[in-house]
C-alpha cells in the first residue's frame, strides 16, 4: 500500500470541494430512477473532487431495509495492529474503527483535523505545528482522550523495538511533542526540518490508548530523542523488551476484542477469508457534535466487510443484491454486471480515476542461492520489460479502461514525466539485449542461459501474483507466453495476498505483480524507494537504488517550493525508469458500485472510494 502524502496547500488552508452534480446514467433528470449503465469513466480534474449520485427518488419493495452494508472485499488484511500492518486492506477498516490527528478528506483531495480543533499554528520556519485537542473525544471506557495518548501513539510508532519498519521512515522527522504549560490539551509537535509531510503524516497513525496499550507506562520513562539516538541500545533496555514483547503480540492484530479505537464502529467478529464485522457504537462521542462533518456521521448500524474472490460469485452476489458496495471488482466484472439492466436499476456504478497503479518488480538483489543472479543487469530488466504485453493485458483484462504509466507518479498528477516514452512490446530487440547481456541458448532448450560467477544459470524464475483476482492469473499467463518466444521461462506462482507480500519484503521472490495506492497529494518516496527501506524489509521490494537517488529522495523530503521541486520529481522518474526495478503497467480506474437503497452515495478519487459511514439508508429507518 503506497502511502498518501502532504499536500503543500495545506499551510494556507484547505481547498474547497467542488461537487460533480452527476445522475446514475450520467443525464437525465437528477435524482430519475435510470436503468442505463455508467460506462466512460469520470476524470479528477481540479473542478472535479467527488461524484455524486443523486438520491433514489423510489425505494423499491425488493430492496432490503436493514440498516447494515456489505461490502466486497477480494481479501482480508495481513493484520490489524494499530502499527504494524501494512496493507491497504487494514486502512480500509481503519477509517470507521480509529482516529486520526489528522485525517483525509477524500472529497476535497486533501487532508483535515481530526480529534483536533482545527489546522495547526505553523512557525515562521515551518519547524513548529500547534495543535488542540478537541474535548470530545472519548474512549470505551468512558475516559477522555489525552495528551499522554498522543505522545504514547508517537513514541510507540518510533521505538526501535516496534515491528513496524515500513512506517518508521515517516516519523523520522518528529524531534519532540512539547505540552503547552497553560493548557494541558495543547501540545506542539517539534520537526528536524522544513518536510513536505510535517503534517500529512499524522494521517497515516490511529491514536491509541495508553492506558491500553501501555499499563505500566513504560514508554513515559524513555524520550523522542532516544529512539532517534542510533546509539541507544534498546535491546538492553528490559522494561522496552518487555512492552514491545506485548505490544507486538499478535493478539493485538488479529483477536476482535483486543482491535480497540476510538472510531464509531468497534470490532464484532473476524471469520478468517469470509467476514469482518463492525457494529455502531451505543451513544459514541461523534453523536453529541453539533455539526458533524461527513466524515464523522455514522449512519449505518453495522458494516460487514465480505471477501469474495470468484468473479461469477460476486456477479451472483451483486445481482441478487448480496452486496451493497463494492470498489474492487475486476473491469470485467463491472462491464459484465453493467450489461444487466435490473443491476443498473438497483446501483450506482461507474468507472472513476484513482492514483493507484499496476507494476511487475523484479529481485535486483538475490541472495544469489535460493534467488539466482538473473535480474542484477539493468540490461535484462529491460528486455524483460519489452517482453511484457502490458498493452495486450490491458485490453484483454480490464477492456482497455486504464492508462499506461511510465513510472511511480500518476499521469493525473502534474509532476508525471510526460519526456519518457513508454517501453514498446518488442521480442525481437528484446532477444538483441539478451544477446548482448550475454544470455544465449547454449544448449538447445530454448532457453538462454549464461554462467554467473561459475554456475550456470537458465533464465527461468519464478513469477508470483495474488490469488485475490482471475486478473492477476491472466496477466501472468499472458507475460509467460510472451517471454517464451525470446527464451525466458516464467514459472507461474500464484499467492495469498499475504504470502505474496510477506515474500516481498523479506525478498524472497525473483518476479512478483502488485499494484500500489497513491494519493492526489505530493509524495514522499522514501517507503518505496530508498535503499534503506530495502535494508529494513519496508517497501524497497526490488532493492532499487544508491548513494545518488538516496541523496535525491532526502532532499525531495525537504523541498516545499512547487517549482523546484517537480523537476526533482521527474529526475528521479527518470532515473528509475534507466534501472528499470519494475515494469510500470497502468494506472488504474476504480470500479465504484453502490446500492441506491442507501443516499449520500457519493464516490471520491482517493481510496478507498466510498465512505461507508455516511451512507444514509433511503426508506427512514433511523440512522442515529
Amino acid at each position: 500500500m503506497q502511502k498518501a502524502h502532504l499536500s503543500i496547500p495545506i499551510l494556507n488552508g484547505t481547498a474547497f470541494s467542488i461537487l460533480i452534480a452527476l445522475s446514475s446514467c450520467g443525464g437525465g433528470k437528477s435524482g430519475s430512477q435510470s436503468c442505463e449503465p455508467e460506462t466512460k469513466t469520470i476524470h479528477v480534474t481540479a473542478e472535479n473532487k467527488f461524484v455524486k449520485n443523486p438520491d433514489a427518488e423510489t425505494f423499491l419493495p425488493e430492496w432490503k431495509k436493514e440498516n447494515t452494508v456489505v461490502v466486497h472485499l477480494i481479501g482480508e488484511p495481513d493484520d490489524m495492529h494499530p502499527t504494524n500492518g501494512n496493507q491497504e486492506g487494514r486502512t480500509y477498516i481503519n477509517h470507521y474503527t480509529q482516529c486520526f490527528v489528522y485525517a483525509s478528506a477524500e472529497k476535497e483531495l486533501d487532508v483535515r483535523p481530526g480529534i483536533v480543533k482545527g489546522k495547526p499554528e505553523v512557525s515562521a520556519d515551518e519547524l513548529s505545528f500547534t495543535y488542540e485537542l478537541m474535548d470530545e473525544p472519548t474512549w470505551d471506557d468512558g475516559s477522555q482522550m489525552a495528551m499522554e495518548d498522543i505522545i504514547f501513539t508517537f513514541k510507540a510508532v518510533k521505538c526501535p523495538l516496534t515491528n513496524n519498519p515500513h512506517a518508521k521512515p515517516y516519523l523520522d522527522n518528529l524531534k519532540d511533542i512539547v505540552v503547552d504549560a497553560k493548557n494541558p490539551r495543547k501540545f506542539t509537535m517539534v520537526m528536524k526540518k522544513r518536510y513536505i509531510q510535517n503534517i500529512i503524516f499524522l494521517t497515516d497513525y490511529p491514536v491509541m490508548q495508553r492506558k491500553y496499550f501501555d499499563p505500566n507506562n513504560t514508554l513515559a520513562k524513555y524520550t523522542f530523542a532516544q529512539f532517534d539516538d542510533k546509539k541507544f541500545n534498546a535491546d538492553k533496555a528490559k522494561d522496552l523488551n518487555a512492552w514491545a514483547s506485548e505490544f507486538n503480540n499478535s493478539k493485538y492484530s488479529r483477536n476482535v476484542e483486543n482491535l480497540v479505537g476510538l472510531g464509531a464502529y468497534k470490532w464484532a467478529d473476524w471469520k478468517p477469508q469470509q467476514t469482518m464485522t463492525l457494529v455502531r457504537k451505543p451513544n459514541h462521542w461523534t453523536s453529541k457534535l453539533k455539526s458533524p462533518s461527513d466524515y464523522e456521521r455514522a449512519y449505518p448500524e453495522k458494516i460487514i466487510f465480505k471477501v469474495n474472490t470468484d468473479a461469477n460469485s460476486q456477479i451472483l452476489e451483486f445481482k441478487t443484491q448480496a452486496l451493497d458496495v463494492g470498489t474492487y471488482l475486476a473491469v470485467s466484472t463491472m462491464v459484465t454486471l453493467q450489461k444487466d439492466p435490473k443491476f443498473n436499476c438497483n446501483y450506482h456504478s461507474k468507472f472513476t480515476d484513482t492514483y493507484n497503479y499496476t507494476y511487475m518488480a523484479f529481485n535486483t538483489r538475490p541472495d544469489g542461492v535460493k534467488h539466482k543472479k538473473l535480474l542484477t543487469d539493468k540490461m535484462v530488466r529491460r528486455a524483460l520489460a519489452m517482453l511484457t504485453p502490458v498493452e495486450d493485458i490491458n485490453t484483454v483484462t480490464n477492456f482497455g479502461k486504464n492508462t499506461r504509466i511510465v513510472g511511480p507518479v500518476s499521469p493525473i498528477k502534474e509532476e508525471y514525466n510526460t519526456d519518457l516514452k513508454l517501453i514498446p512490446f518488442d521480442v525481437e530487440a528484446a532477444k538483441k539485449l539478451l544477446d548482448e547481456a550475454g544470455w544465449k541458448d547454449t544448449d538447445g532448450d530454448n532457453i538462454r542461459d549464461k554462467v554467473v560467477d561459475g554456475e550456470k544459470l537458465k533464465m527461468e524464475f519464478d513469477l508470483g501474483y495474488m490469488t485475490t483476482q482471475v486478473v492477476w492469473k491472466d496477466a501472468a499467463s499472458m507475460i509467460a507466453e510472451a517471454m517464451y518466444k525470446a527464451g525466458v521461462k516464467a514459472n507461474l506462482k500464484p499467492n495469498d495476498v499475504g504470502v505474496h507480500y510477506d515474500n516481498a519484503k523479506n525478498h524472497n521472490f525473483d518476479i512478483m505483480l502488485a499494484s500500489w495506492g497513491g494519493s492526489s497529494v505530493p509524495e514522499d518516496f522514501e517507503q518505496l524507494w530508498s535503499t534503506n527501506s530495502w535494508a529494513t524489509k519496508g517497501s524497497n521490494y526490488p532493492g532499487f537504488g544508491n548513494a545518488d537517488s538516496d541523496a535525491l529522495i532526502d532532499e525531495l523530503k525537504y523541498t516545499l517550493d512547487k517549482e523546484k521541486r517537480i523537476p526533482m520529481v521527474k529526475r528521479l522518474q527518470s532515473i528509475i525508469y534507466d534501472e528499470q526495478p519494475y515494469v510500470f503497467f497502468y494506472a488504474q480506474t476504480r470500479r465504484n458500485v453502490i446500492h441506491k437503497r442507501f443516499g449520500n452515495a457519493d464516490m471520491t478519487f482517493e481510496r478507498p472510494g466510498v465512505l461507508l459511514n455516511n451512507l444514509r439508508l433511503l426508506n427512514g429507518t433511523s440512522a442515529q
